[in-house]
């Protein structure tokens, strides 16, 4: 039996912060308690971690990741994007459908679950597509291996666009599941990229960027789609977040009442517009970074309960993909590695507590998903856990990134909260910079409703 001892740790878990420890054995929490280790553990036949009064808390679990696997590897894989991962203190994560060839059939997704299985330091699952013509297939997947479907409802990286009204209305109206939207008009994007590039050509400034993508455009989709969830009493999902004008339609009761829910990526409570004129397209992402209104209501809209949970729509793309204006460069960037030490940093800012980062980044979502025994500091539940010591400034390089696009937009930041380590499945996969390639992530399960 493997059994490891981390002691001397700040635990923060279900609200409450506490000097404690924590033993695992093989690849389960057995035992919490407060204050120091008892004697015969710390001289007992076990493996002792020293935290050294760091914080230890449950590992995140990000519910959006594009990792590029298969079909766009010469950007990122399961394998470089999992090391990311895990040296940010995520352990799990849900990756969407828009590779090639698309997650879109049955196959498609066994396929990347023997990938992962194969490859993954993280825990993994993956979202099945929806097009205008696989209800069938919808309807026919196994939804305790699945998160949900990822529906577009605007075209981004990949194409993936529904926008037949039939498909829709089967798709809220039948599929057992929860259904998780890219949420921007498509009709709307296309007349703001016309009118800008009758203004300028083909060469549209990364600064029109939020006009193209614009307000309007987030909303006027949101609004139809949880219309649509209401008339069918679907469970809604909707991703990356990104206006004040959205709050509008989101309700702040039980997690497990609602019936709409939302996700704020970091990078939108992070940037703002203003960014664009000295990050670039770095920080071009879709649906755009918008003003410091907007990222200041979705702070809020955290705080209060409106936005349930944090991501990071990990999306790498090689830096000469970024090259361009609004139009010509991609949209996305890698985020993965970062995501945790940048919502401890606005923690220490006062924007958030660090009690609320570990309930926005592991506990919500494994309720939001009904994810099986995951996302806490638990007897009994697995020992997905991450050591990260306060009070420890670095600045970020693109060297720095494991992620195989090798760049972040942080370049240059300065961080204050370092990831020294991180369990996955009872096993530390990362340490002070040294990944153990040995132990693979499992498969999450998710409970569903009879």
């Amino acid at each position: 039996m493997n059994r490891i001892l981390i002691h001397n740790a700040l635990i923060v878990n279900e609200g409450i912060r506490y000097r404690g420890y924590v033993v695992v054995e093989d690849e389960r929490i057995s035992e919490i308690g407060r204050g120091d280790a008892p004697a015969q553990l710390l001289n007992g036949d076990i493996e002792i971690c020293d935290a050294e009064g760091d914080y230890l808390l449950p590992g995140g679990i990000d519910d959006q990741v594009h990792f590029r696997d298969p079909g766009l590897t010469h950007k990122a894989d399961m394998a470089t994007e999992s090391r990311a991962a895990v040296a940010g203190g995520i352990t799990s994560f849900m990756d969407m459908p828009n590779t090639i060839p698309q997650t879109v059939t049955l196959e498609a997704l066994e396929a990347k679950h023997q990938r992962a299985a194969e490859v993954s330091l993280a825990n993994y699952s993956f979202y099945i597509g929806a097009t205008n013509d696989n209800i069938d297939t919808l309807l026919a997947c196994d939804y305790t291996k699945v998160p949900g479907v990822k529906l577009f409802l605007g075209a981004s990286t990949g194409n993936m666009l529904v926008d037949n009204n039939e498909a829709l209305n089967r798709i809220f109206g039948e599929v057992p599941a929860l259904i998780a939207i890219h949420s921007e008009d498509e009709d709307i994007i296309r007349r703001n990229k016309e009118e800008m590039m009758a203004k300028y050509g083909e060469d549209v400034p990364v600064e029109e960027h939020p006009n193209i993508r614009s307000v309007e455009a987030c909303y006027k989709s949101t609004e139809k789609a949880v219309a649509m969830a209401k008339k069918h009493n679907a469970r809604l999902h909707v991703l990356h977040i990104s206006t004040a004008e959205e709050m509008k339609l989101l309700t702040n009761e039980c997690l497990e009442d609602k019936k709409v829910t939302a996700e704020v990526c970091a990078h939108h409570l992070w940037w703002t517009a203003d960014d664009h004129a000295t990050l670039g397209t770095r920080i071009k992402w879709n649906p755009a970074i918008k003003s410091a209104a907007d990222r200041q209501a979705l702070r809020d809209g955290l705080n209060n309960g409106l936005i349930d949970i944090v991501a990071t729509d990990h999306a790498p793309h090689l830096l000469s993909e970024k090259e361009g204006g609004a139009i010509k460069a991609t949209s996305g960037a890698p985020l993965v590695q970062y995501s945790l030490p940048m919502m401890l940093e606005l923690a220490d800012q006062g924007v958030f507590t660090i009690e609320q980062v570990v309930d926005f980044m592991a506990h919500r979502v494994a309720r939001l998903f009904r994810i099986e025994e995951r996302g806490y500091i638990r007897e009994g539940y697995y020992a997905d856990l991450t050591i990260v010591k306060p009070n420890t400034p670095y600045v970020v390089k693109d060297e720095d990134v494991l992620s195989r696009c090798a760049w972040t937009p942080l370049v240059g930041t300065t961080l204050n909260n370092k990831v020294v380590a991180t369990f996955v499945n009872g096993v530390k996969v990362y340490h002070n910079g040294v990944i153990d390639e040995t132990h693979k992530g499992k498969a999450l399960k998710y409970k569903v409703e009879k």
